[in-house]
């Protein structure tokens, strides 16, 4: 059988054009990222920036007027309870008069009934605290038998840990009190009558506390007043952390939330727990020039001492705060979400295919989000879907989990 060079030009023509057909019918599978649908823990946190202060600092002040010698101090000089700040040269004893000398005696009265108040908070804290560690047994065991939430736990656990916080807060202000009564009764030993002459000696001013030098205010000889501040000091091992955050996020903060401590300049996160959320709000404008209510959130470290002795007061710290916790939630990578006719939805693969499947989520973090309904464990879901993807779009997988 012959063929001529006409037949065989249309059964080209005709093979090429069967070809485009089915081609067009079967086009190329796009190429995906796609993602397991799986079980696993979820954690949902506030993220806000905050820095470190310590959390009892002292205000060394005059308590006579006359001329400060120069401090010899500087930030960083390490304290004992016996390291002497200043000394102070009193004023002319010529102006002094009997009044002075009653002013005096009144402020040793005030700085002792002060001391009595300061015990007095001691042992209130102290039973405070009884009453908290007694809570937080009953409720651990009641954890332990499953017949607590763990939401009442972590509020006793809280409960508990605020209570410590208080019985060491109000020791410092026992202490204080003490160095307040000393500094008065010093005030007042100053004064000597002699023939009816009233005079004054030099006034030294000792540390209230073992600790360090924060800043010093007055580092020259100058003349000072009754209650200028000179030096500031505290312990810079005794450390908390202040976050402020949105109103709208702290009403979801809980007290005893756990939070990590993250670019602080360690190689791990650090470990607190939220001992306070601040009742009152305050406006900050944001960077962008917005007026926001923000709330000061206070944490505590749950460190031993070494892994934060390189922090000191004002550092600036990020805080990941956990606002919502679940341990086995069936969830899909943020990537694979988009919204279509007001409902969520995913482009999940079947035999493929790319299918659209309507979903309803739940709780939902910077990665993950909870999946409450359309899909089950182990479908596969398109990452980042783009234009190219319709329903029914023949898909293969690019990289996979």
């Amino acid at each position: 059988m012959r063929f001529s060079l006409k037949t065989l030009l249309w059964g080209t023509l005709a093979i090429a054009l069967l070809i485009v057909v089915v081609l067009s019918l079967n086009p190329k599978p796009v190429s995906v990222q796609a993602a397991l649908v799986k079980t696993g823990p979820l954690r949902v946190t506030v993220q806000e920036d905050g820095k470190t202060r310590i959390r009892e600092k002292y205000t060394v002040s005059a308590p006579v007027s006359g001329r400060l010698s120069r401090i010899e101090l500087n930030p960083g000089d390490h304290l004992t309870e016996k390291t002497l700040l200043a000394v102070i040269l009193p004023s002319d004893p010529a102006i002094l008069d009997k009044r002075a000398l009653a002013e005096a005696n009144a402020q040793v009265q005030s700085a002792e009934a002060a001391l009595m108040r300061a015990n007095s908070r001691v042992e209130q804290t102290r039973i405070n605290a009884d009453l908290s560690e007694t809570k937080f047994i009953r409720a651990q065991k009641l954890a332990d038998n499953r017949a607590a939430s763990r939401e009442e736990y972590d509020i006793a656990k809280a409960e508990r840990l605020l209570a410590k916080q208080e019985i060491e807060t109000a020791e410092f202000e026992v202490e204080i009190a003490k160095f307040e009564v000393k500094m008065a009764q010093a005030a007042l030993d100053q004064f000597s009558t002699d023939d009816d002459q009233l005079s004054l000696q030099p006034f030294e001013i000792f540390s209230p506390i073992a600790g360090r030098v924060l800043r010093v205010m007055q580092e020259s000889s100058t003349v000072v007043g009754v209650g200028t501040p000179l030096i500031e000091l505290g312990d810079p091992s005794n450390l908390e952390i202040e976050i402020d955050v949105l109103s709208t996020d702290a009403v979801r903060i809980q007290t005893g939330a756990e939070l990590t401590i993250e670019h602080w300049g360690g190689n791990t996160p650090l470990r607190a727990n939220v001992r306070v959320v601040e009742p009152g709000a305050f406006t900050k404008v944001s960077s962008l020039g917005v007026e926001e209510q923000r709330v000061n959130v206070i944490a505590d470290f749950n460190e031993p001492p070494e892994r934060i002795a390189a922090l000191g007061d004002g550092y600036r710290v990020e805080a990941k705060i956990t606002v919502n916790e679940i341990d086995n939630a069936l969830l899909v990578p943020n990537s694979s979400l988009f919204r279509h006719d007001r409902r969520w939805h995913v482009l999940a693969m079947d035999g493929g295919v790319a299918e659209l499947t309507p979903v309803k989520i739940g709780l939902q973090n910077e990665e993950q989000t909870q999946i409450l309904d359309g899909l089950d464990e182990g479908a596969r879901v398109i990452e980042y879907p783009s234009d190219q993807l319709q329903p029914g779009t023949r898909v293969k997988i690019e990289s996979a989990p």
